[in-house]
């Protein structure tokens, strides 16, 4: 297991809550951030000595690895805001785009054959590196299937640096989960909301690594 990559969690809802202390039950250091630096506070209270709390611009200079757990809606503004200490970074995108519809569910916010991967990929500071990732499953199952035995539970992610693979793939371990490459940043509407490798698409569960790469 390898912590020389330093990661930040910068925003703090349910899946930002997950991701940190899914990272931390694998033994993985993490600097948490949060609109409020209270709220990135009161979370390391709760995850113990491997967590630490920073200003958001803070979180982005110490660290090598961004986890943007943020609204989609809000990326192309955070992006601009912090475009000078996003250079050379590995963000990694959870983002899906969705708000709730009028029915009680979910509807999608971009076109039906745009994906958040590939919009938010034009938005990159200089140098900076985009993998689609960790967010192909709800917070719920995030929470409950990380570290599952005998067979870990599979997070598929999407990028168009190879460079980046071992870093990605290293911090999905780290969560608890088997990383299952789908392809390049085009790729990524699969594993989004209502894609066809998301829980909350036509895949609608957890899989292990043997039954992924059935469906890939």
């Amino acid at each position: 297991m390898s912590t020389t990559r330093k990661v930040a969690v910068i925003g703090l809802g349910n899946i930002g809550k997950v991701v940190a202390t899914n990272l931390v039950k694998g033994n993985r250091a993490v600097i948490l951030a949060s609109k409020k630096l209270e709220d990135a506070q009161a979370l390391t209270q709760e995850l113990g000595n491997l967590a630490t709390a920073a200003e958001t611009v803070d979180a982005i200079k110490q660290a090598d690895i961004i986890v943007l757990s943020v609204w989609f809606s809000t990326i192309q503004e955070f992006m601009t805001k912090y475009a000078a200490e996003l250079q050379g970074k590995i963000i990694i995108d959870p983002s899906n785009p969705i708000a709730p519809d009028e029915n009680g569910g979910f509807k999608k916010i971009i076109g039906e054959k745009e994906s958040a991967g590939q919009l938010n990929a034009t938005l990159l500071p200089n140098g900076a590196k985009l993998a689609k990732a960790l967010g192909t499953l709800g917070a719920a199952s995030l929470e409950s299937a990380a570290f599952q035995k005998p067979e870990p539970a599979v997070l598929f992610y999407a990028a168009d640096d190879t460079s980046i693979n071992a870093d990605i793939e290293q911090l999905i371990r780290d969560s608890g989960f088997e990383p299952v490459r789908v392809g390049g940043i085009d790729q990524s509407i699969r594993i989004e909301v209502f894609g066809d490798l998301h829980e909350f698409g036509a895949l609608g569960q957890t899989v292990n690594a043997t039954e992924a790469k059935a469906k890939i």
